[in-house]
């Protein structure tokens, strides 16, 4: 969104530039001419018109309109999400998002579904189709693990949040699963976008890579726009510059999301980090800046996955995730 404001007529620029900067704005003068103004730049928040037309010398504000009015339709609103809605103002406790990176059969599945719930959780993860970047890596078992993900969900009272790799694949896993997951790989793939909404299921949009706050919100908006039942964001950390951690986990970023923009946010803590020492303390910090949630990754046995073990939490590491949602909700044991 743009914003120009314009001053009166021999108005003086600087003292209404101090009063605009002690509202919190990033201003820039606009060229010299007959109609001085200046330009609102990033990274401001968002002030009241009615608060910048009462700063003395301003004529005027113009502003243009919204880039994605369906995904800020949905800021403060419970959207759903499966078993529960999500929603930066609805109250209720965090949301807890856990199971194995990718579904390797039937009996893992259980396993992972049973210890998800014994720990509060209320949506199972973990991945049929698994997009991977080298060609030769474990791509997941397909159209078969999506049966195994449901009999385990249902079996322990979860829903189902899984991957969604092609518009071929919509069906079936709109089918299978409560929540539709768009990694981030897919983040602008934008006829997967369009497919995946007509599902008309929630979708778990995960940010992809590289991508701008405003980038990940127009991918929200074409699934919205397409019809999807509402749209959760999921920070799962974009690429730094240093290898301590597999990703650089932006809190800002959800902080913008749930306080700014009142849109519900899930922090992905596992991929952002790619270390299980790492989990609980930025869970916390996510739920902290805003969060309606975390979804971390859970195997019964890390040591014997056949993807991200390294960074898969074992059952005290889910334990200890879990304990750590409670005492963000003000429910510590």
């Amino acid at each position: 969104m743009t914003t120009l404001i314009t001053l009166a007529p021999g108005a003086d620029p600087g003292p209404a530039a101090r009063a605009l900067k002690a509202l919190g704005l990033w201003v820039t003068p606009l060229s010299d001419g007959p109609q001085r103004g200046f330009s609102v730049d990033p990274p401001s928040p968002p002030v009241a018109l009615d608060l910048i037309r009462g700063v003395p010398g301003v004529a005027a504000v113009l502003q243009s309109g919204p880039i994605h009015p369906k995904v800020d339709g949905q800021a403060g609103r419970a959207v759903p999400f499966g078993p529960r809605p999500a929603g930066p103002a609805l109250g209720a406790a965090p949301l807890l998002i856990a199971g194995p990176c990718s579904v390797e059969s039937l009996a893992t599945a259980h396993a992972a579904a049973a210890t998800a719930a014994a720990h509060g959780a209320t949506l199972l993860r973990g991945g049929a189709y698994k997009p991977r970047s080298s060609p030769y890596s474990f791509q997941g078992h397909g159209a078969p693990a999506l049966g195994w993900l449901r009999e385990a969900a249902d079996a322990h009272g979860l829903g189902v949040v899984t991957e969604v790799l092609s518009e071929d694949g919509v069906a079936p896993v709109a089918h299978a699963a409560d929540v539709l997951q768009i990694g981030s790989r897919n983040m602008q793939n934008f006829a997967l976008l369009k497919a995946a909404g007509r599902a008309g299921k929630p979708v778990l949009l995960k940010r992809a890579m590289a991508a701008t706050v405003e980038e990940w919100l127009l991918a929200g908006e074409y699934l919205l726009d397409a019809g999807a039942a509402g749209v959760v964001f999921c920070e799962r950390g974009v690429k730094g510059f240093d290898a301590s951690t597999r990703n650089l986990l932006d809190l800002g970023a959800v902080a913008l999301l749930a306080h700014s923009l009142g849109q519900p946010v899930i922090v992905d803590p596992s991929h952002a980090t790619g270390r299980r020492d790492l989990i609980v303390p930025l869970a916390a910090a996510a739920l902290a800046a805003g969060a309606v949630g975390v979804m971390v990754e859970f195997h019964p046995d890390p040591g014997g996955a056949l993807s991200d073990g390294p960074q898969a939490l074992d059952d005290a590491g889910l334990a200890a995730v879990a304990a750590a949602v409670r005492a963000c909700a003000g429910d510590a044991p």
